[in-house]
């Protein structure tokens, strides 16, 4: 123990994990007081890392608050039926894992704590969290699964840089409106195993989710709002009670897995025939046939329909291929059914929707075959977002340098052939831009200078742009990066060190391999890695675990990984990839 302790007084940090420790040794609540032989007192540094995990400690005392400095904690799976008050004293402690103990409460003042990002106190004997949670100001991952919590504090309205909420297998009835609309941040809902029976009215204000868990509860309509959680990748909502989905359900662009399992549905809503689906999962519902639009979602790779009384589609197309099921139903779409409608003039249309962006600083001109840029769009000089996408625009005018205030520009879908680095030199608040599927030509190896504050990047379907990578470091900022079907054949080495990436898009290319640097992109909660023609995995990659909530590999030749780990998802792939590395 001298040793140790001689060592954490060097390093900060004392690992006393798997000791069958029964009581937290009292040298380690005066680990700077003890200093031995051959050891200068004002040499040592304070214990910031304490790590008691798995052991039978049954009670932590009071003398916790010595340890001022600590920033991590983790003091799971033993014995403990309750935390000192002194817990509340660590102010600088941002890190707390109680998991797996046999607390019934937590205390009030752990609302002192005022520095906490992460709390985990998952599989205790909890009935509801402590009204002075919301005083964390900077939780942003908090994990209280298999627990016995009715409902939420109601101050944690506070906590609005909450990111991952995982409250799964607990008693909760309803999430609360006010909750929703304060946690705009949250990028991880998971309330499976609950006894929810509706949601939110305003769950779509979540714009930056990407996983919501619901499944097994007991909801029975979806609201439709949900439309607004336009970042949603991964939905659960087997086992519930649900009949029917709102239309708005199809606006769910990136959504690539959905789980019906288990509900009442009698049939698949036509408007979510629209969903650019990977995996669909309808099993032991009451679905007597399936609507022919459904064969239009020729993105699925997987439909799952085990358990229906489907009676007018072929057992052997039910059981067989989903390419097959859906070209079938395609076959049984009718050409005929065409529909025409009066449509205002492109004036008109433009000169509306300027009439709109007065009040909402946002000006939307898509898909009007527009040939160049309307002088609407620089006139304003307010406007903050505006949208050409879907248009014929081969050339973006000077005049557009005058719109000082733009944040967002979209030109989507253009004829745009040379990289504007001149008009966007001009836009200094820029911070999204989107020129996916344009026909450019090259973007100069310092082209991202001119546009170094950009938080969103979308450069998809830009073949012949990427000859020569433009240096991604000069995008220090940037936070989200489409790289889709750019012919890549191998990661651009600087978009690793893009500190600050949440998503990175490289689905559709060449790529044959994953460097072994992604390990430090530990901001990084999705990656598209599809349809490229790699192999295998870095272990590495498993490091990223903490942070990683979306993995797609589907359409790489992986022979690595053994089908039922990658058919389990993100979470047991990057696990077994972390117990591949080599034993440091």
């Amino acid at each position: 123990m001298d040793r140790i302790l001689k060592a954490a007084r060097t390093s900060g940090s004392l690992n006393l994990s798997n000791r069958s420790l029964k009581d937290v040794p009292t040298e380690v609540y005066q680990c700077l007081e003890t200093t031995g032989e051959g050891e200068n007192w004002w040499e040592a540094v304070d214990l910031q890392k304490l790590i008691l995990a798995h052991n039978d400690i049954e009670v932590l005392r009071e003398d916790l608050k010595n340890l001022a400095c600590l920033v991590v904690l983790n003091v799971s799976h033993n014995k403990l039926s309750q935390l000192p008050a002194a817990i509340g004293e660590l102010t600088a402690m941002k890190s707390l894992d109680v998991s797996f103990n046999s607390i019934s409460e937590l205390p009030e003042q752990i609302g002192s704590a005022i520095s906490l990002v992460k709390l985990d106190c998952s599989s205790n004997r909890l009935k509801e969290l402590p009204d002075s949670i919301g005083r964390c100001l900077d939780l942003s991952d908090l994990k209280a699964t298999n627990n016995q919590i009715s409902s939420l504090p109601e101050d944690m309205v506070n906590c609005s840089k909450l990111s991952k909420l995982d409250v799964e297998g607990n008693k909760l009835t309803a999430l609360s409106e006010n909750h929703i609309a304060s946690w705009t941040m949250l990028a991880e809902l998971n309330a499976c195993k609950n006894m929810l029976g509706v949601l939110p009215q305003n769950i779509g204000s979540l714009s930056r989710l990407i996983r919501l868990d619901l499944h097994q509860n007991k909801i029975s309509s979806v609201p439709p709002s949900i439309g607004g959680c336009s970042s949603l990748v991964e939905f659960y909502l087997g086992i519930n009670s649900l009949s029917t989905l709102p239309a708005e359900i199809g606006d769910l662009s990136r959504l690539g897995t959905l789980d019906l399992r288990s509900n009442q549905f009698k049939e698949y809503p036509v408007g979510a025939c629209k969903l650019k689906l990977s995996y669909l999962d309808l099993s032991n519902n009451s679905l007597t046939g399936l609507h022919p639009e459904l064969g239009n979602m020729t993105t699925l790779r997987k439909l799952v329909l085990v358990g229906n009384p489907l009676r007018t589609l072929r057992s052997s197309l039910v059981n067989g291929p989903t390419a097959a099921l859906l070209k079938y139903l395609r076959s049984r779409l009718s050409n005929s059914e065409e529909t025409s409608a009066s449509t205002p003039t492109k004036e008109n249309v433009i000169a509306s929707a300027a009439r709109m962006s007065i009040s909402s600083k946002e000006l939307s001109l898509e898909g009007l075959n527009l040939s160049d840029v309307p002088s609407e769009v620089w006139e304003s000089g307010e406007i903050t977002k505006v949208n050409l996408s879907k248009n014929s625009i081969e050339e973006l005018p000077a005049q557009l340098s005058t719109s000082v205030s733009l944040q967002t520009l979209i030109l989507s879908r253009n004829k745009i052939k040379d990289w504007p680095g001149a008009i966007l030199k001009s836009l200094p608040n820029l911070m999204c831009l989107k020129l996916d599927n344009n026909p450019l030509n090259q973007i100069p190896l310092d082209g991202f200078q001119v546009v170094s504050g950009l938080q969103i990047l979308d450069l998809s379907v830009n073949a012949v742009s990427f000859r020569e990578h433009p240096k991604f470091c000069h995008l220090p900022q940037l936070r989200e990066l489409y790289l889709s079907r750019i012919q890549l054949s191998e990661v651009p080495e600087d978009i690793l060190n893009l500190s600050n990436l949440i998503i990175l898009d490289l689905n559709q290319n060449s790529l044959q391999s994953i460097p072994k640097g992604i390990k430090n992109m530990t901001s990084l909660k999705h990656l598209d890695i599809s349809n490229n023609n790699i192999s295998s995995l870095p272990p590495e990659l498993g490091l990223l675990e903490p942070t990683l909530e979306v993995l797609r590999l589907d359409g790489n030749p992986l022979r690595s990984i053994r089908r039922p780990i990658l058919e389990r998802g993100t979470k047991a792939v990057l696990n077994y990839l972390k117990d591949r590395l080599p034993d440091q």
